[in-house]
């Protein structure tokens, strides 16, 4: 009988805004430890430390847009002085939404904000 060994290759675990939120103020309680925390979640403690750090600077990135998609708004950008074109004085209600990489995305006002968010979340994760 010959011996084998099998090797497992964990994935990157995703951790949502509020699991993070959770973890750090666990963290965060009187006599609570950070070492101790990232034990019991499998974590490394540096992992919990830039959390904390994340949310002390008004929160990373990635939890910043969990929370904008939670709410179902996105930031808006007006440019100052800007006309828009004689082609779209007439779509009242229609909206461009300048997304990375030339990328954008166009919607007039029947549009259902919930699918809205849900589109711009997929594009966004490409």
């Amino acid at each position: 009988m010959q011996r084998a060994e099998v090797i497992t290759v964990e994935r990157r675990r995703r951790w949502s805004a509020l699991a993070k939120q959770q973890i750090v103020a666990e963290a965060a309680t009187p006599g609570g430890s950070v070492s101790a925390v990232a034990r019991r979640y499998g974590l490394h403690p540096s992992q919990v430390f830039l959390w904390r750090k994340a949310e002390r600077t008004g929160g990373s990135a990635v939890a910043a847009r969990a929370r904008l998609a939670e709410s179902g708004f996105v930031p808006v950008v007006i440019a100052d002085g800007c006309d828009p074109p004689a082609a779209s004085r007439n779509d009242r209600g229609r909206m461009e939404i300048v997304l990375g990489n030339g990328r954008s995305i166009v919607v007039d006002a029947s549009v259902d904000a919930a699918a809205l968010v849900r589109v711009i979340a997929v594009v966004d994760r490409r």
